[in-house]
């Protein structure tokens, strides 16, 4: 099949305080809870349409996606979840429980608890591989795929296995990986980084934060990261991605660093759209949510 493949650039002013606190849609959406296996997963919807998932990362909750939610639910039903360990979802403990297999399971979950049989899937960082392994592992259920700030797995192995930068800049995972790491975080710390000075913002991840599980968070990095010496993933291990993808990338992301988006073409048996965004950060949907909502709208209502 013919590979179409698109490389937009988007050369975007991005304020320094990014984070901007509009589009609240606490009062917009209805909360529900569904059982995967003895373990509530927690998610939030508004809109009406084909169903969105969207899933976030670290540290972080579902209202990392309220500027999407807002653009996105007139032409579609968006069901942001809080991934386990998180906010008002359970909180197992012990680290076999952040098993990549049962955050998948998860997402399988919410989507079947809507009537659905599969989804267009969304996700950050955490949620972004999330959303690979989920297209990977459970191709039926998966229409298609973004991802924000996560590159594919195969082309981060080798900057894992190959880059003295990517390496260097890694340490933060290693050190979560400790035993005791859950022990050195707080909600007050975890707020003030992701907000950015924000106070409304502040407020609402602190709340989130102070209900969620530090050692949860951690157990993400435990089980799933991977740990040194570094390999890169052979060829032929990981099966192509079959739906159409759309990336982002803010360029100024420290922790994974955009060399990782090389060649993630070469993981595609569709088409294939990776917007870079100059003067962004890890957090992409937040610090130019302008850009990525609209683009996000664009792409998907093209191909309905």
């Amino acid at each position: 099949m013919l590979k179409r493949v698109l490389f937009t650039l988007c050369l975007v002013a991005v304020s320094a305080a990014g984070f901007a606190e509009d589009n609240d849609v606490t009062a917009d959406v209805e909360h529900h809870y569904v059982d995967n296996n003895g373990v509530n997963i927690h998610y939030a919807t508004m809109g009406e349409g084909p169903l969105v998932v969207l899933i976030h990362g670290f540290p972080d909750f579902w209202y990392t996606w309220h500027h999407q939610m807002a653009g996105l639910s007139d032409n579609f039903t968006v069901a942001a979840l809080d991934c386990r360990g998180y906010n008002l979802s359970d909180k197992p403990e012990g680290q076999e429980n952040y098993d990549m297999t049962l955050l998948v399971s998860d997402v399988a979950a919410v989507i079947r608890d809507q009537g659905q049989e599969n989804s267009i899937i969304i996700g950050h960082d955490w949620g972004g591989v999330i959303a690979w392994q989920f297209t990977m592992s459970e191709p039926e259920m998966v229409e298609k795929l973004i991802i924000v700030n996560l590159p594919h797995p195969k082309p981060l192995s080798r900057e894992l296995a190959n880059s003295e930068q990517q390496q260097a800049n890694s340490i933060y995972a290693r050190r979560f990986q400790e035993p005791d790491s859950h022990t050195r975080l707080n909600a007050e710390m975890l707020s003030t980084m992701v907000s950015r000075g924000d106070a409304g913002l502040k407020e609402k991840y602190k709340a989130a934060f102070e209900q969620s599980s530090f050692d949860g968070m951690m157990n993400y990095y435990r089980q799933n990261y991977p740990r040194e010496p570094y390999e890169e993933i052979p060829d032929g291990v990981l099966p192509k991605i079959h739906v159409p993808v759309l990336q982002f990338h803010g360029m100024n992301d420290t922790a994974l660093l955009y060399p990782a988006l090389n060649d993630s073409w070469e993981q595609m048996e569709k088409d294939y759209t990776l917007v870079t965004i100059p003067g962004a950060g890890h957090f992409a949907q937040q610090e130019a949510h302008e850009i990525v909502t609209s683009t996000m709208k664009w792409w998907l209502l093209s191909r309905q």
